[in-house]
């Protein structure tokens, strides 16, 4: 397995050069395209907002602040992409409507790579972040500091479909993996699985995963995230598990507390 198109959100701010760096570092073994999509906020999203409340000329000028702060934006984020040496790359300015050309930039990419920021709910792209894994059902990777290709990386078991749908699309990821490992609790859940049953389909395809049977502590997280970097574990591989979207907040507690943590690099499907 391959991947050929690595897309980056980009906002205009200082997180796009760490964004646009960890994509070209995932793309450039597979040879694959990095595509830079700059997602600046969409003023028909605004529109609603200025009714019979706003006077024409107000209007006028708070539209013309939105326009040039997108121009400002995409001024930052095509010096951001020239700035990345890798060859294979591309740059593209989403218009209105914004969060429609997202959702079709994204279904014809790989996988979709942000920062910390975005899925902890800060910054102009953390509705892009929620857009991408609940609603699209991308594969995202959430680059940490010091991000590789390579390495060792960890995948979290417990025989789910969030969790089998993640480990299988980060296949080309675990090919270029120096050791992979399953992390499994099969205590910690009243789902019946058995973790040598995803090492037989990794050994199938030509990757080797040792096994790290971990213990019943209730919750997943605390010990998924100590077992990775025991592990020395670079990426963490993850299902994401969510709630309906009338909630505050979409993600379940497990991958809450993953996303907050600082490392390692995260590699989530839902």
């Amino acid at each position: 397995m391959s991947w050929a198109r690595i897309m980056a959100p980009l906002s205009g701010g200082q997180g796009d050069k760490a964004a646009i760096l960890a994509g070209a570092e995932l793309a450039r073994p597979f040879g694959a395209e990095l595509a830079g999509v700059y997602t600046p906020a969409d003023v028909a999203d605004v529109m609603p907002w200025m009714g019979e409340g706003f006077l024409g000329g107000v209007q006028s000028t708070a539209l013309e602040s939105l326009k040039e702060a997108a121009q400002a934006g995409e001024k930052n984020a095509v010096a951001a992409m020239q700035a990345c040496d890798y060859a294979k790359k591309q740059f593209i300015s989403l218009q209105t409507p914004v969060w429609a050309g997202l959702s079709a930039e994204s279904r014809l990419s790989d996988v979709v790579v942000f920062t910390s920021d975005p899925p902890r709910g800060r910054g102009p792209l953390a509705e892009a972040f929620q857009q991408m894994v609940a609603d699209e059902q991308r594969p995202v990777l959430i680059a940490r500091e010091g991000f590789k290709v390579g390495g060792v990386v960890a995948v979290a078991w417990d025989g789910g479909k969030e969790a089998s749908r993640a480990a299988r699309l980060a296949l080309p990821l675990l090919e270029k993996a120096e050791r992979v490992v399953i992390l499994a609790a099969p205590k910690a859940t009243s789902r019946s699985f058995d973790p040598s049953k995803l090492q037989a389909y990794y050994a199938a395809r030509g990757v080797a995963a040792d096994i790290d049977l971990l213990p019943d502590s209730g919750d997943a997280a605390p010990v998924l995230l100590y077992a990775a970097k025991k592990a020395n574990a670079g990426v963490l591989v993850a299902g994401a598990f969510g709630h309906p979207r009338l909630q505050e907040f979409i993600f379940g507690g497990t991958t809450r507390t993953l996303l907050a943590s600082d490392q390692p690099t995260l590699f989530l499907s839902h």
